[in-house]
């Protein structure tokens, strides 16, 4: 058996039947150009045809004893792998709209926490001669840097390379390291060379959350910016149902704004969601006055190369109230240059107890069903990982693109997940189906808000269109309590 760490735990004890805790991404390929007819058939049935032999993949969690006050993994000798892998087809015409309701639905159904933490859709149908895989795992299992790393090891960057199945049946070279449990000596030196690294790295967690909270020292927000968090719609108690709107954007324009403006292609897609969300919220009469917070998670490499979460966050103020989206970039940049670096000097153990200590009210929260009464910690989780650099393929299908999809907490009913992949950066706003309305505009918003930007730092000479312009003159002449009296309770 394999025990979960604390912060992997944290995932499986936030579970319920609102708020499923499990990720997934949708990755759309081309088909070969010399693809027969029934390609995909034969495609699921060397998929099917492959033993499940990677962690997690294999593994299931232990349910005997005080398995949710202690978590472990075991390994399955027997995979359902009908239970796993499933064929799936778009009605005609297989466009987006049909693909989103599919995937919306799939999301929206909670994982069986008795099976093996995964599932896999190969879906066909879509137009254009492309196909899609939905692949879905529980955050206990892995986050999205450890996802992103499966897929690299899945595909390849040779088109005509016909061996890969699926990141369940990778070769034994990739295999990661499984720990088991330890002899009863090892255990107890173990125990005591942890706690005397806990002591060290306490100290350590003190003094830079002592850093992070000096406000002369952090003057546009970060750390304390959770302490003025203005309720928004966006932290509302959610239903179990959820909804996806996708965005694909050119990498190109990200880094041609970056090389204008000095900022990280991190902060540019940071500010493009918090012009989404502005114009999204204004056109609602809900924009706060205080600036909207988001919780931005960084993944951390894993020395260790092993299943699970490797993360640190912070909460960063988006400058909403701004109406200049230069003025968005520059608080974002310097927020995010100042907090990176305060993290970077922190040993990893620190950086565990910082996650945990975020967390632990999202915890007791969920646990308690309170947590969508108390107030928030911040609006929006927003997270950037970065793929491979280089075009990828599944027996001889290229991947166009991957979209991230997320959980979300009670309370907190909106996530915006972005991956870069080749030339592409791909958007994905996971939201509460009943608690944000008309979720896909958040997606043609950050497309705006990107030429938004662009306009700003002379890179783009067009006007904005015009319900664009309409609703931001709206906002410069509406009275702020107007829109403070329609704020959600």
């Amino acid at each position: 058996m394999k025990r979960l760490s604390p912060i992997d735990a944290a995932f499986l004890r936030m579970e319920s039947k609102r708020t499923p805790m499990h990720v997934a991404g949708l990755l759309t390929f081309r088909l070969p150009d010399n693809a027969p007819d029934d390609y995909l058939r034969q495609l699921f049935a060397f998929m099917r045809s492959q033993p499940v032999t990677m962690a997690p993949f294999c593994q299931r969690l232990v349910h005997r004893g005080l398995w949710r006050l202690t978590p472990s993994w075991e390994d399955v000798p027997n995979i359902d792998i009908d239970y796993h892998l499933r064929h799936s087809a778009l009605p005609y015409p297989g466009g987006e709209r049909e693909l989103g309701v599919l995937v919306e639905r799939l999301h929206s159904h909670p994982m069986d926490l008795t099976r093996p933490l995964w599932e896999c859709h190969l879906i066909e149908g879509m137009a254009n001669r492309r196909f899609g895989i939905y692949l879905k795992t529980h955050h206990a299992s892995m986050d999205g840097m450890g996802a992103l790393r499966f897929i690299k090891k899945w595909l390849s960057e040779d088109p005509n390379h016909t061996n890969v199945a699926g990141p369940w049946a990778l070769p034994p070279a990739t295999q990661l390291e499984v720990e088991h449990d330890k002899p009863h000596s090892d255990v107890f030196r173990r125990t005591l060379e942890l706690a005397g690294g806990q002591l060290r790295s306490t100290s350590e967690l003190i003094q830079a959350l002592r850093r992070m909270s000096v406000p002369k020292d952090n003057p546009e927000g970060g750390l304390l910016s959770a302490l003025h968090t203005p309720r928004t719609l966006f932290n509302s108690a959610v239903s179990p149902q959820r909804r996806l709107a996708t965005q694909l954007f050119e990498l190109s324009r990200f880094k041609e704004l970056s090389a204008t403006s000095g900022a990280t292609i991190n902060d540019l897609s940071m500010a493009v969601c918090a012009g989404a969300m502005r114009r999204y919220l204004l056109e609602l009469d809900a924009l706060p006055e205080t600036p909207l917070v988001a919780s931005f998670p960084m993944g951390l490499p894993r020395a260790d190369g092993k299943p699970g979460n490797a993360v640190a966050g912070f909460v960063c103020p988006l400058a909403t109230n701004e109406t200049d989206p230069r003025r968005r970039v520059e608080v974002i940049n310097a927020v995010t240059s100042r907090t990176k670096n305060q993290l970077k000097s922190m040993s990893p153990s620190a950086l565990d107890q910082l996650t945990l200590l975020g967390m632990a009210p999202l915890i007791l929260g969920q646990m308690t069903g309170q947590l969508a009464k108390l107030p928030p910690f911040f609006n929006v989780v927003i997270s950037n990982v970065v793929g491979s650099r280089e075009k990828l393929y599944f027996r001889g299908a290229e991947l166009e693109a991957i979209f991230p999809i997320s959980v979300l907490f009670d309370g907190y009913a909106l996530n915006a997940s972005i991956v870069g992949y080749a030339d592409k950066l791909s958007l994905g706003f996971t939201g509460c189906r009943n608690t944000v309305p008309r979720l896909q505009r958040l997606a043609v918003y950050a497309g705006e808000a990107l030429e938004e930007l662009e306009r700003a730092y002379g890179l783009r000479t067009a006007e904005p269109t015009r319900n664009a312009a309409k609703t931001e003159s709206a906002a410069k002449t509406e009275p702020r309590q107007k829109a403070r009296k329609r704020q959600p309770s």
